[in-house]
């Protein structure tokens, strides 16, 4: 398993941030660090134990921002804070925050995506770090499971035994496993990376759509590179690992999800508006595929979408990124990019400007 310190680095359209920018090296010494976040958040990504690392590197201020950058007490903390440490539903980072922060040194995010939060001229004024590399963690975990039951059907055979309290019959169960199948990912991001790194594990071939990356990056990957179309064709089980951008809602046809062979399984861990749900829902009604969703469009379904209902659709409500104890490895990632501004290391996952297009 990768760190959740190492960021890999990537020019592909779902890529990963480098790990820094010309410039990004900062002064050595214990940063004052103030922390930006709802209360109930700063306790889960900050627990006893590392806010006490977090107290170690820095010196962390006993004032809180909790709903506004333009309260008074948020003034005055503003005014000596060299590291602002956000969270979700952190208030509006704005140029206009940054500007009564004259001693900022970096944003640095407990949590994933920044687009939500901070405006883009920001990025290029403050460095900001996101810790999407460790949310990442759980989502590929996720679909590495879900790949593995998926493939042995695990997840409509359990209805039909819950239905039908009788064994198996090996003669109605031809295709079983992962052994020699074909594996698509659409999307090297770093859910994808992190994917694909544990399907090597694996007796499999594996095919990826990224149109930013090169042959060789794909290799390297352990992937074959090929267009959307061929991988939908071609793969028993299709994992998708885009962001939902513009350009990607309803990237995932009518057309494509028919061409996937029957029998096949479509996994969904990034968003559901970067599939034609209607679509799924007749592919999946009909019983020629099955499909594994931890995200759909809308959001929850309405409770009569026949999904809920479907033997060969496992559903889960949106919990394959960092629930629970897995929040504690947030906190943990941003407090060691803390101790490299102590240290006057240069950040490991820092959001690039130039690359905020194409990230979730």
């Amino acid at each position: 398993m990768a760190s959740t310190s190492d960021v890999v680095t990537s020019n592909g359209f779902y890529g990963v941030p480098g790990p820094h920018l010309p410039g990004d090296s900062v002064e050595a010494g214990r940063p004052r660090v103030v922390i930006a976040m709802p209360a109930d958040v700063e306790r889960a990504v900050l627990p006893p134990e590392v806010a006490a690392d977090l107290g170690r590197v820095a010196e962390v201020s006993p004032a809180r921002i909790r709903e506004s950058f333009t309260s008074t007490e948020a003034a005055a903390a503003l005014a000596d804070a060299e590291v602002l440490l956000t969270g979700w539903n952190t208030p509006k980072v704005t140029t206009e925050t940054v500007a009564r922060a004259p001693r900022l040194r970096a944003i640095v995010h407990t949590a994933g995506t920044v687009r939500t939060f901070i405006e883009e001229e920001v990025l290029r004024t403050v460095t900001v770090c996101s810790q999407a590399h460790a949310n990442a963690v759980p989502v590929a975990e996720y679909t590495f499971a879900a790949v593995v039951m998926a493939s042995k059907q695990a997840f409509r055979l359990r209805e039909r035994l819950r239905r039908e309290r009788r064994g198996r019959d090996l003669r109605e169960l031809p295709e079983l496993g992962t052994y020699r199948t074909t594996i698509g990912l659409v999307g090297a991001s770093r859910v994808g990376r992190l994917v694909l790194e544990r399907l090597r594990s694996l007796d499999v071939r594996l095919l990826l759509h990224d149109p930013y990356l090169t042959v060789d990056e794909a290799h390297a990957l352990g992937a074959e590179l090929v267009d959307l179309e061929t991988l939908m064709t071609s793969s028993r089980v299709v994992s998708l690992h885009a962001p939902l951008l513009p350009d990607t809602v309803g990237m995932i046809t009518r057309e494509l999800l028919a061409a996937m062979p029957d029998g096949g399984t479509f996994i969904n861990t990034a968003r559901g508006a970067i599939v034609d749900h209607s679509a799924l829902i007749d592919e999946c009604t009909s019983g020629r595929l099955q499909a594994v969703l931890d995200v759909t469009h809308p959001e929850p379904l309405p409770p009569d979408s026949p999904l809920f209902d479907l033997d060969n659709v496992f559903l889960t409500p949106h919990i394959s990124g960092s629930l629970g104890n897995e929040v504690a490895r947030l906190g943990t990632a941003a407090v060691a990019e803390v101790a490299r501004i102590a240290r006057g290391e240069p950040l490991r996952s820092v959001v690039e400007p130039h690359l905020i297009g194409r990230l979730a």
